[in-house]
């Protein structure tokens, strides 16, 4: 039997994060088995490196797609002028792709076009509204199409692809990747040193995270709003903000929020002080649809500051509360949530056990390998 051929393709760092596992697992299995390259899109190549570093990873090859102001469609013009060069060089049995931006989607389209199959790891999310999130919507679906393996996070998940009349046979319900990256960090780092990411923050504090394009101007401004409610009614209580540098985020928190006197406004920070700070803090108030995954697991509740989720299973098991951008109904979930306990572990985490990468390749080395 021939070794399983995996390309994986990824240029967000939460991309990144959550093929790791599957990169970890796959190389337990062994060469024998399993042969991995790692291509990287280079569209953002600094969280990227700082993810791979953290799981002692490296890439096998680097598009360097970025470029300045660059859209969509940039990207997979990009995309499809050097990835088909590379595929031909590796002769992959299966590209993976997870998520949804716009190069998992335009990898997912060469792949499909080489006659290659296409595995998509975190599929079957849906918000079944194309404008939110806008482009990650349409291109999630788009992958689903193309994909010869569904590895769906969720129950849920699988029922919205069978839905759409996604072949059954192609999907697997496998948990979130995210959850098996959270064990292996918290197994190999260190996530109590709050003080080392910044000397002013102070117990209790609240982490927010605000920076989705669908939240761009009425929306971050009404988020800021909220928080400067919220903020002046509990004095005690510290809001950590660490601030996207896109302008259309650091512009309106800077002028909403900058001389709150309990408002902490920080630069990015990295992803193990992410997590850090989300071990550590008392409520999360967040658009991101990786917090939302990752607050179980810390078992912190999030307030989820968007219109739409995909992400609904926490929802459902009351461990997040979907609010909106609207200031009344942000300020009305933090006053109601802020004394009360958090959820906290033992607990069903709805995204996963923590061993998806491993049913990821299991399934992949049933085919045996016949490609």
């Amino acid at each position: 039997m021939k070794p399983l051929g995996l390309f994986l393709v990824a240029g967000t760092r939460p991309e990144v994060i959550k093929l790791a596992p599957i990169m970890i697992a796959a190389g337990k299995e062994g060469t024998s088995q399993i042969r991995l390259e790692l291509c990287l899109t280079g569209q953002h190549e600094a969280l990227a490196n700082e993810s791979l570093s953290i799981f002692g990873l490296k890439e096998s090859y680097n598009l360097r797609i970025m470029m300045p102001n660059q859209t969509p469609n940039d990207v997979v013009k990009a995309v499809f002028d050097r990835l088909p060069p590379v595929l031909e060089k590796s002769h992959p049995d299966v590209v993976v792709v997870q998520g949804d931006t716009t190069s998992a989607a335009a990898a997912a389209l060469c792949a499909f076009n080489a006659k290659v199959h296409v595995a998509h790891v975190e599929a079957g999310l849906r918000s079944y509204d194309l404008s939110a999130p806008f482009p990650e919507e349409m291109n999630r679906r788009t992958i689903s199409c193309a994909a010869r393996y569904n590895f769906a996070p969720t129950d849920s998940a699988k029922r919205n692809l069978l839905r759409e009349s996604v072949p059954e046979s192609t999907i697997t319900v496998t948990g979130n990747t995210v959850v098996d990256a959270l064990r292996i960090i918290q197994e190999e780092h260190d996530l109590d040193a709050i003080s080392s990411i910044h000397q002013s923050i102070r117990e209790p504090f609240v982490l927010v995270s605000a920076h989705r394009r669908e939240s761009f101007g009425m929306g971050i401004r009404n988020i800021c709003e909220a928080l400067k409610i919220c903020a002046r009614s509990h004095p005690d209580i510290q809001f950590l903000y660490p601030v996207h540098p896109n302008p259309n985020i650091n512009g309106p928190v800077r002028e909403r929020l900058e001389g709150v006197n309990n408002v902490l406004l920080m630069p990015p920070v990295s992803y193990l002080e992410l997590l850090t700070l989300m071990k550590h803090c008392a409520l999360i108030l967040s658009d991101s649809g990786g917090i939302q995954e990752e607050a179980p697991s810390f078992g912190k509740f999030c307030i989820v500051l968007r219109e739409v989720t995909e992400r609904n299973e926490s929802v459902e098991l009351g461990l997040s509360e979907l609010v909106g951008t609207d200031p009344d109904g942000i300020v009305d979930a933090f006053s109601r949530r802020i004394r009360q306990e958090s959820p906290r572990a033992p607990f069903v985490n709805p995204y996963g056990d923590g061993h998806a990468a491993m049913r990821i390749l299991e399934r992949l080395l049933e085919e045996g390998w016949k490609a």
